[in-house]
């Protein structure tokens, strides 16, 4: 696979990207059959119809799955949106202060109350579910880092969810994933064969 980096306040909002997704939104994924995929959801749905080894699945008629299913939909519905008034001021820097103050005071109250919720959602497990890593938390621990980001909440009011992004922070392919993003050239296992401008994924894949 190819990784593309993508602007979020440039380029996910012109209109060549909009070829690509019409929502212009990310992630995007182009299948190995040149299929655009989106929607995280949906893309993780993929990636477990095909994880035969159950490396970061469960057998989808098993508990572990129904629990797994349920924490990603949390993560990705609820614990996500409640940064949406964040990100708005932080896309709309020069509008009234007074606007900007009541949307991050807003964000705050809602995203306190999903981490309140998410804290109760956690076991005893190293992970989200048993004692590796899987794709609820791969689904959470890019979102979760918005909390440092946007200052919303203290973390140490979260203990378990703190204790849990260390452990997911710690795993190999995390870590991989991070120094990639940081523009970092890591070591792996060799399926990451670097990055492909938007321009040529547009120009190849956009309708």
């Amino acid at each position: 696979y190819r990784l593309c980096r993508v602007d979020m306040l440039t380029e996910m909002k012109n209109d060549a990207y909009a070829r690509i997704n019409g929502r212009q939104e990310t992630p995007v994924m182009i299948t190995d059959d040149g299929r655009v995929l989106t929607e995280t959801m949906a893309i993780a749905a993929w990636l477990e119809a095909r994880d035969t080894q159950r490396r970061i699945s469960f057998d989808p008629r098993s508990p572990e799955a129904d629990r797994m299913h349920q924490l990603m939909a949390f993560v990705n519905t609820g614990f996500t949106a409640a940064f949406t008034p964040l990100w708005a001021a932080y896309e709309m820097e020069s509008a009234e202060p007074a606007l900007l103050a009541t949307l991050r005071d807003f964000g705050r109250q809602a995203v306190a109350e999903r981490h309140d919720r998410l804290e109760a959602m956690i076991g005893d497990t190293d992970f989200l579910v048993g004692d590796r890593l899987t794709l609820a938390d791969t689904t959470l621990i890019g979102v979760a880092r918005w909390a440092e980001f946007h200052q919303a909440v203290d973390g140490a009011a979260y203990p378990r969810l703190a204790a849990l992004r260390r452990r997911i922070e710690s795993d190999p392919d995390v870590r991989f994933a991070q120094a990639i993003e940081d523009g970092e050239t890591p070591a792996g296992s060799g399926a990451c064969h670097g990055h492909v401008p938007l321009a040529e994924v547009i120009e190849r894949f956009g309708v």
